[in-house]
């Protein structure tokens, strides 16, 4: 970008706004959008139905987990324009950001650089990548105003979603077609967020099918290094898709939706990293006379990343030069579901899943994977069920059974209870077992291969990281203004990654399964109602976390590398309705420090206060003019990282929006 585009940005801003009077006066010809876009009461938030938990439709209130659900309207008044901004709203999550496009995000702990115990899906498309079994938050993107809730569980899901679901499930559910007829456009820009836009169509065809079409695109500004002046970390992205649905009769309906990406992003080298994609998913549910149903869910995933590979150093001594990986993933999964009511007090469901991944790598000098081409199959089945022992009192039990290239079978069993005395309170608890399998990294992993130095390579031998999970939870809708969610969890874990070396060598290090330890915590979330027209929010987290190498072996890193964390999280949220139509809301977060490390060494990212801020106007007929402030209470801080003069720091941020339906 160049100096003259800010300038241009504001100067965009202001026309726009200076339009708006024009565009009210067009749209009042439009029907009016606002009811659909109203605030949910707390009675009907804790009867939102959610998925995630148990696969099928259930109530939020009657939700044995650690749940918490972020709505369309809670996207809406963040004020967020990515998919990690809006997940700031979930207590449950560590949400750190490294710099201008690059993202730590956790649950319950281990929100390292390669965080690989939470599993993230859109519409049931699992997003990770083999290579680390983590999420590239910066191509994990949508148009926000189409995406109808978002699914937080913080605790394993591995009973029922599988491998890597170990800390915890995000699950990002978009909206119907039929729910999104007509046009919508969103633009605007500001000193970090520069530029963005987006717009999106939804129409019929014929009686029995809906569709929509979008498109947007962003490009965002620099960061600042810690030792002054700015970072070379700017990134643009694109990202376009469609959704069709069809009611192929009054028992049959078809899903089948599809998107695709394009971006570059630049780095302290001054190097740029390209990234694209795109997928293609089909859904089929069929429900049966008995009440019995069945879902069948296909998806085709591609993705396409050349990364610059910096300079590989021991020490102040040279041992690769920079060059770029590239990385290009193709995915098939295919996953088969039916639900059943064997009897009056039984909810049983099972299914079946496949994938096929076909991964190639185009090796750097200083970073490789061998071999540069595999192809991985995964085969898993799951049952569960849901026995009402009394209308007051629920079990459940199930387990996952999975198959993977690397370790063979692995087991995922779980058992939760709840008791709810009465309608609008319940106590649940739970026990589980989650595994996070071996990624390339783990195994295929070559850091400086010959003829160069190597460093570090992954190992053969590395086993499945294993999680015993123990959680009781609290939650209660108190009054029709206020409720309340409380989640406490022990996890024990075992075989944790570490950095080794063999008997016979110091140098390669290999990763291998030396640590162990637990973890501890509480999670607090709860709502009141001041107003009909003013609520707020408080949350809070508390971890602890107590990892150490296992008698008798190894680590390089002496039990720091695998988690980052910081040991509390407060925040707290206003939203207020004003009268001519007005919106006033503000976030404020406090979050703790946290430590990081550069091998056995430990540095420090201080705690920091965030503050968010949106105000904005919305006509009758489908017009909103807001004003954003993203981390007001300073001008710049850092979220993550060892300390060094290339730390990035995040940098006070304000933009300008106009969106417009009809």
């Amino acid at each position: 970008m160049s100096s003259a585009t800010p300038l241009f940005v504001k100067t965009a801003v202001f026309t726009l706004l200076v339009a708006a009077g024009t565009m009210v006066r067009a749209a009042q010809a439009a029907e009016a959008t606002t009811d659909s876009l109203k605030d949910l009461s707390l009675d009907q938030l804790m009867q939102v139905e959610v998925t995630t938990v148990t696969r099928h439709p259930e109530k939020l209130i009657q939700s044995a987990s650690a749940i918490q659900v972020i709505t369309r309207e809670d996207i809406r008044r963040s004020g967020a324009t990515s998919i990690p901004e809006v997940l700031r709203l979930a207590d449950n999550l560590e949400v750190a950001q490294k710099n201008s496009h690059d993202w730590g995000i956790s649950a319950r702990g281990f929100n390292t650089s390669l965080a690989n115990k939470l599993l993230v899906m859109i519409d049931g498309r699992t997003v990770y990548t083999p290579l680390f079994s983590g999420v590239f938050w910066d191509i994990q993107d949508y148009l926000l105003e189409d995406i109808d809730r978002i699914e937080v569980i913080s605790g394993p899901g591995g009973t029922l979603w599988g491998a890597n679901a170990v800390n915890g499930v995000i699950n990002i559910i978009t909206r119907k077609a039929n729910d999104t007829q007509g046009v919508y456009a969103e633009g605007g820009g500001g000193n970090q967020l520069q530029e963005f836009g987006g717009v999106r169509y939804g129409g019929t065809l014929g009686d029995r099918t809906d569709f929509r079409v979008y498109g947007k695109y962003d490009d965002r500004g620099d960061e600042s290094l810690e030792a002054g002046g700015r970072a070379t970390d700017s990134w643009h992205q694109a990202q376009g898709g469609f959704r069709s649905d069809s009611a192929l009769s009054t028992q049959d309906a078809l899903s089948v939706h599809g998107d695709f990406y394009d971006g570059h992003e630049n780095n302290e080298a001054n190097n740029v990293a390209r990234t694209s994609g795109g997928n293609l998913m089909g859904q089929w549910n069929h429900l049966f006379d008995s009440g019995s149903q069945m879902s069948l869910q296909s998806y085709y995933d591609r993705t396409h990343l050349a990364d610059p590979v910096a300079e590989v150093m021991l020490g102040a001594i040279p041992i690769a030069p920079p060059g770029y990986l590239t990385d290009d993933l193709t995915t098939f999964d295919t996953d088969f579901q039916y639900q059943l009511q064997a009897a009056a007090h039984h909810h049983v469901i099972w299914g079946l899943g496949y994938r096929l991944t076909h991964d190639v790598v185009q090796n750097a000098p200083g970073l490789a994977f061998f071999p540069t081409t595999l192809n991985q199959n995964l085969y898993s089945a799951f049952v569960q069920d849901e026995i009402a022992l009394r209308p007051d009192l629920a079990l459940t039990v199930g387990s996952k059974i999975e198959h993977n290239d690397y370790t063979g079978f692995e087991y995922e069993p779980n058992v939760r209870m709840q008791w709810s005395w009465v309608q609008s309170q319940a106590v649940w608890g739970a026990i589980s077992r989650a595994v996070r399998t071996p990624s390339r990294i783990d195994e295929d992993l070559v850091e400086a291969p010959s003829p160069y130095l190597t460093i570090l390579k992954g190992s053969s031998d590395f086993e499945s990281e294993e999680v015993i999970a123990y959680e009781l939870g609290y939650r209660a809708q108190i009054s029709s203004r206020a409720s309340v969610t409380l989640s406490t969890y022990y996890n024990d874990y075992d075989d944790v990654r570490s950095t080794s070396y063999t008997p016979a060598t110091i140098i390669p290090l290999y990763f291998q399964n030396n640590l162990e330890g637990h973890t501890y915590g509480a999670e607090l979330s709860t709502n009141y109602e001041l107003l009909d027209n003013w609520s707020l929010h408080l949350g809070y987290d508390l971890l602890q976390e107590h990892l150490h190498v296992k008698p008798g072996t190894f680590d390089l890193d002496d039990a720091l590398n695998e988690t980052a964390d910081p040991q509390q999280q407060v925040s707290l949220r206003s939203s207020a309705k004003l009268p001519g139509g007005i919106e006033f809301d503000t976030a404020l977060r406090w979050v703790d420090r946290l430590l990081t490390n550069n091998g056995p060494t430990p540095g420090i990212v201080p705690s920091y206060v965030g503050l968010d801020s949106r105000l904005a106007w919305r006509s009758a007929r489908g017009i909103e003019l807001s004003v954003v402030g993203q981390n007001l209470w300073q001008p710049r801080h850092v979220e993550y990282g060892f300390p060094s003069p290339l730390r990035e720091e995040i940098d006070r941020s304000i933009y300008g929006k106009i969106t417009w339906q009809f």
